[in-house]
């Protein structure tokens, strides 16, 4: 909203300064700012609100023994976090960017899911909260609307702007740079009508481009076979990662197509995109589960969350600027660069959240505020095309959900064989394991952190490890 209030006045009155807020970096950092102030700045009024109404947390008897004084905490503290997110990228995020409503969408929907399951444990005295199907369900229903946005929203098909319509210039860009400004109507390249150029056209030694400014044709000579990408993103005749492609780590120039799965059908298919769709809910299932199943320790989720988000935001700044794109040879992905922003209001809030759940906790994010954390990383991986990477930047919550399925599915073994349950961590998920084998969870926290920054180094070596 501030946004565009700041650029409507810029352009109205040509403000000095004020152009500033055009740029991604810059808002970025004022929406980070605005997460973690209100935080700190509502933050114990939050708390004091949840314990008037007797919010507080019921602890298993069966669990660690010295978890048992934090019956009581308040809990739903989600509350805090939703908040944190929207209210600084409703404000300093372009709006009628497509990825950055789908991400407030997501987070909306599963924090409402997480509520419900917070509200029946607390008000109906019902420790099981919400069934496990009713929240199955409302994680494969948001799975299926990111689906189908991604596969049949144009913001998401990967060859935006459209040659014969206004396109926008991002700062410091090779368009900007190149001479073009926001409102240039492209008319044509090298003197030919752009209807009339063949698909895939270009010149190898220099390139005139014909825009339309202000009811005037300028011309723009762009030299030298370096400045060919230009021509191709602005005609749209390479592939820039299409709605079911995405990026394949540890192999250079190579994207993997959905669609091969669906050998038996034609290319793009609607059977590969059904596919994608399935791979997509599965996704948001898993990692918004991983992500429930990771808070259970004070900081834990939050701060492997905060990490986590820090790594997705770089990525989508790349992601969507044209030259780190191209120089890293992923997927540029036009307008996704507005997720950076979305992605630091989410820094902001695990930060602030954590001056209040660090150790010893004043109060729990609950379901409300883990499955709403877990729907936000899953659809910014699946939007800059990060997913074949969730194992390993997301690897603490892979292995917290792993922890879980492998000692349900042991003690179900042995129990129909051998007529006794038999377990192989003390406790599942694994942080409550470390805890039984007498680690102070403070110790477990901070190391999990630790893992979680190695993992997103990782992460990025997977750029030039190919």
């Amino acid at each position: 909203m501030l946004y565009q209030f700041f650029a409507w006045l810029n352009q109205l009155f040509d403000i000095p300064g004020f152009g500033v807020f055009q740029y991604l970096t810059f808002r970025a950092v004022l929406a980070a700012i605005f997460s973690l102030g209100l935080c700190l700045i509502f933050g114990n009024q939050i708390i004091q609100f949840l314990k008037s109404k007797s919010i507080g947390e019921t602890i298993r008897q069966e669990g660690p023994q010295n978890h048992l004084s934090k019956a009581g905490t308040p809990t739903m503290g989600g509350i805090m976090i939703i908040l944190a997110i929207i209210i600084p990228t409703l404000l300093w995020a372009n709006l009628s960017n497509a990825y950055v409503i789908l991400l407030l969408i997501s987070t909306l929907w599963m924090g409402i899911i997480g509520f419900a399951d917070d509200y029946i444990k607390v008000f109906k005295k019902n420790k099981q909260g919400l069934k496990g199907k009713f929240k199955i369900y409302g994680q494969l229903g948001l799975g299926l609307i990111v689906g189908l946005t991604m596969v049949f929203h144009p913001h998401f098909q990967g060859l935006e702007p459209k040659v014969d319509k206004d396109f926008t210039i991002h700062p410091n860009s090779i368009l900007q740079k190149s001479g073009f400004k926001e409102g240039d109507k492209l008319i044509a390249l090298d003197g030919k009508n752009i209807k009339e150029l063949p698909k895939g056209y270009h010149n190898p030694i220099f390139t005139i481009f014909t825009i339309e400014r202000d009811g005037k044709r300028i011309n723009l000579v762009i030299p030298k076979e370096e400045k060919i990408r230009v021509s191709e993103f602005l005609l749209g005749t390479k592939n820039y990662g299409f709605s079911t492609s995405t990026n394949v780590p540890f192999f250079k120039n190579y994207t993997f197509n959905y669609d091969y799965l669906a050998f038996w059908d034609e290319p793009n298919g609607i059977w590969g995109k059904i596919i994608y769709v399935l791979v997509i809910i599965f996704i948001v299932t898993a990692v918004s589960n991983g992500v429930n199943i990771t808070d259970g320790l004070d900081g834990l989720a939050a701060g492997v969350t905060g990490i986590v988000a820090a790594t997705l935001g770089i990525m989508a700044y790349v992601s969507g600027n044209v030259v780190f794109a191209n120089y890293l040879n992923i997927s540029f992905i036009p307008m996704s660069g507005e997720v950076f922003i979305f992605c630091a209001a989410l820094i902001g809030a695990c930060v602030g959240f954590l001056w209040f759940n660090a150790f010893p906790a004043q109060v729990f994010m609950g379901d409300t505020g883990s499955l709403a954390l877990g729907g936000a990383i899953a659809v910014l991986a699946l939007i800059i095309k990060k997913e074949l990477l969730i194992p390993i930047f997301c690897g603490v919550y892979f292995i917290e959900n792993l922890s879980v399925i492998i000692q349900v599915s042991y003690f179900k073994y042995t129990k129909k064989k051998y007529g006794e349950g038999k377990r192989i961590f003390l406790m599942a998920p694994i942080h409550h394991h470390f805890e039984k084998k007498g680690l102070h969870e403070s110790k477990i926290v901070i190391r999990f952190w630790i893992v979680t920054v190695l993992l997103c180094i990782i992460t990025f070596a997977t750029l030039k490890l190919r």
